[in-house]
């Protein structure tokens, strides 16, 4: 048997019909879900929060009481009384003028020179010490007595130094500095011996050295004798 339908009843007929204004549609949704708008949300000032006090809620009021005023006792009345007169006599201090006539002489006092002790100093470096202490066997004027000091010393230093420490302590090759610092007081002998080096037999050797040397005469500041701070530099070389 054979169906029979009617051409009005077919859907397919419609079906591009259908998806056109199915497209239509959801191109209308969409565009309305772009163009809405959308805003902050504002909350309202809720006010100042207030407190119902109940009518039978009892409040205390404090006064502040201050302390009664002390007033100062009356002064005492005086025994007697004694009446002074009005017409009692000042002594009027007369103020002489200090102005001088060209023609009075001025007697001036004698005048007293007062000689001021200058503070000398006690210790006073080698650079500024104006006579320098004189190593036993030099001669000549200032200039040459602190050369040869200085050329003494260092002989003395380069005879009298064990050079041998080196290979004792097994340092590494290169110059080893080593700084001195030292005083010849105000009699000539060698005082206050201080050193620094990267080693401390190097440092106890250097100190050896430069206690070991001769009394000298002392230096002078202002013709007195004062002691020279003295400070010695020794480059002990390694190979």
């Amino acid at each position: 048997m054979q169906i029979k339908k009617n051409p009005k009843a077919n859907l397919e007929n419609y079906s591009k019909l259908f998806m056109q204004l199915g497209l239509v549609l959801a191109l209308l949704v969409v565009y309305l879900a772009i163009e809405k708008k959308t805003y902050d949300r504002v909350i309202a000032d809720l006010g100042a929060a207030t407190y119902n006090i109940e009518d039978d809620e009892q409040i205390v009021e404090i006064e502040q009481v201050k302390p009664p005023e002390q007033q100062a006792p009356p002064p005492p009345t005086p025994d007697k009384i004694e009446v002074v007169e009005d017409e009692k006599e000042v002594e009027e201090t007369i103020i002489e003028s200090t102005e001088t006539d060209e023609k009075e002489a001025v007697k001036v006092k004698e005048i007293v020179n007062v000689e001021e002790e200058e503070e000398i100093m006690e210790d006073v470096p080698f650079a500024i010490i104006e006579d320098v202490p004189i190593f036993p066997g030099c001669k000549g004027s200032k200039a040459e007595l602190k050369e040869c000091l200085q050329d003494k010393i260092t002989q003395h230093v380069n005879r009298k130094f064990n050079s041998e420490l080196a290979s004792d302590l097994g340092l590494a090759p290169g110059v080893k500095r080593i700084f001195v610092m030292f005083k010849i007081d105000k009699t000539g002998n060698i005082t206050d011996v201080q050193a620094r080096a990267p080693h401390k037999r190097l440092q106890d050797e250097a100190i050896r050295v430069v206690e070991s040397l001769p009394k000298m005469i002392p230096g002078k500041q202002r013709g007195r004798p004062v002691g020279v701070k003295y400070s010695l530099p020794i480059a002990f070389k390694v190979e």
